[in-house]
């Protein structure tokens, strides 16, 4: 296993035999990471599309258009989890497959926050206001190992955590009956948590990357 495949975040469900044996699979049928890291930018963006489409929809489609996004979050998520996987499995992990690892991510989580802000219950502000500070924590982390320290993973709304919330209320908001609809809509109160939560992880990896760089020999 190369530096590369150990630098990685830590997430728990690789260690679930059904995780392992799908990325052997997909590594045995020649699916490459680069693939992978791909499909699941496509997946955030479709899920951003369909949120961003939920006022626009007839009917009751506008409950089809969030459980769609959720799903589709969630595939995001797992496409996430496999191309690091994969590329262990095939020994493939290289520099270029950090940029198909990093750039979609940014086009994912950017996509996915908007279209919520533009969702029923949404608002846009706090959509692009998400998206800047989520893609801040990530500056933080590329920026903290560009000058030689530790690659920092932290939340509060981590990238896990951001996406988790955006699937929960695309959910809340596909099977909840309009009763228990909040006055304040379930997509900017989730917009609000990623906010202020991708707000204190900078602070958080803002300050351990400082520590690790005192630490460190000049």
């Amino acid at each position: 296993m190369t530096a590369q495949a150990l630098d990685r975040r830590p997430i728990s469900a690789r260690k679930l035999g059904a995780s392992r044996a799908l990325a052997s699979a997909l590594a045995r049928a020649g699916v490459t990471p680069n693939q992978i890291s791909l499909t699941g930018m496509l997946a955030g963006v479709a899920s951003g599309l369909a949120l961003a489409l939920t006022p626009l929809a007839p009917g009751m489609w506008w409950r089809v258009l969030f459980a769609c996004a959720a799903v589709l979050i969630l595939l995001r998520l797992l496409c996430n989890m496999l191309d690091g996987m994969v590329a262990v499995a095939r020994d493939a992990c290289t520099p270029l497959g950090e940029l198909y690892n990093e750039i979609p991510d940014r086009v994912s989580d950017t996509a996915t926050l908007v279209g919520l802000g533009f969702a029923l219950g949404g608002l846009p502000l706090l959509g692009f206001t998400a998206a800047l500070v989520a893609m801040f924590t990530a500056y933080i982390r590329a920026m903290g190992k560009a000058v030689g320290g530790p690659q920092q993973f932290c939340g509060p709304m981590s990238k896990p955590q951001r996406m988790f919330t955006a699937a929960a209320a695309a959910l809340f908001c596909a099977l909840a009956p309009a009763a228990w609809q909040p006055e304040i809509g379930v997509p900017a109160l989730a917009l609000l948590l990623v906010c202020a939560g991708a707000a204190l992880a900078c602070l958080r990896r803002l300050a351990r990357v400082a520590s690790a760089l005192k630490g460190a020999r000049p």
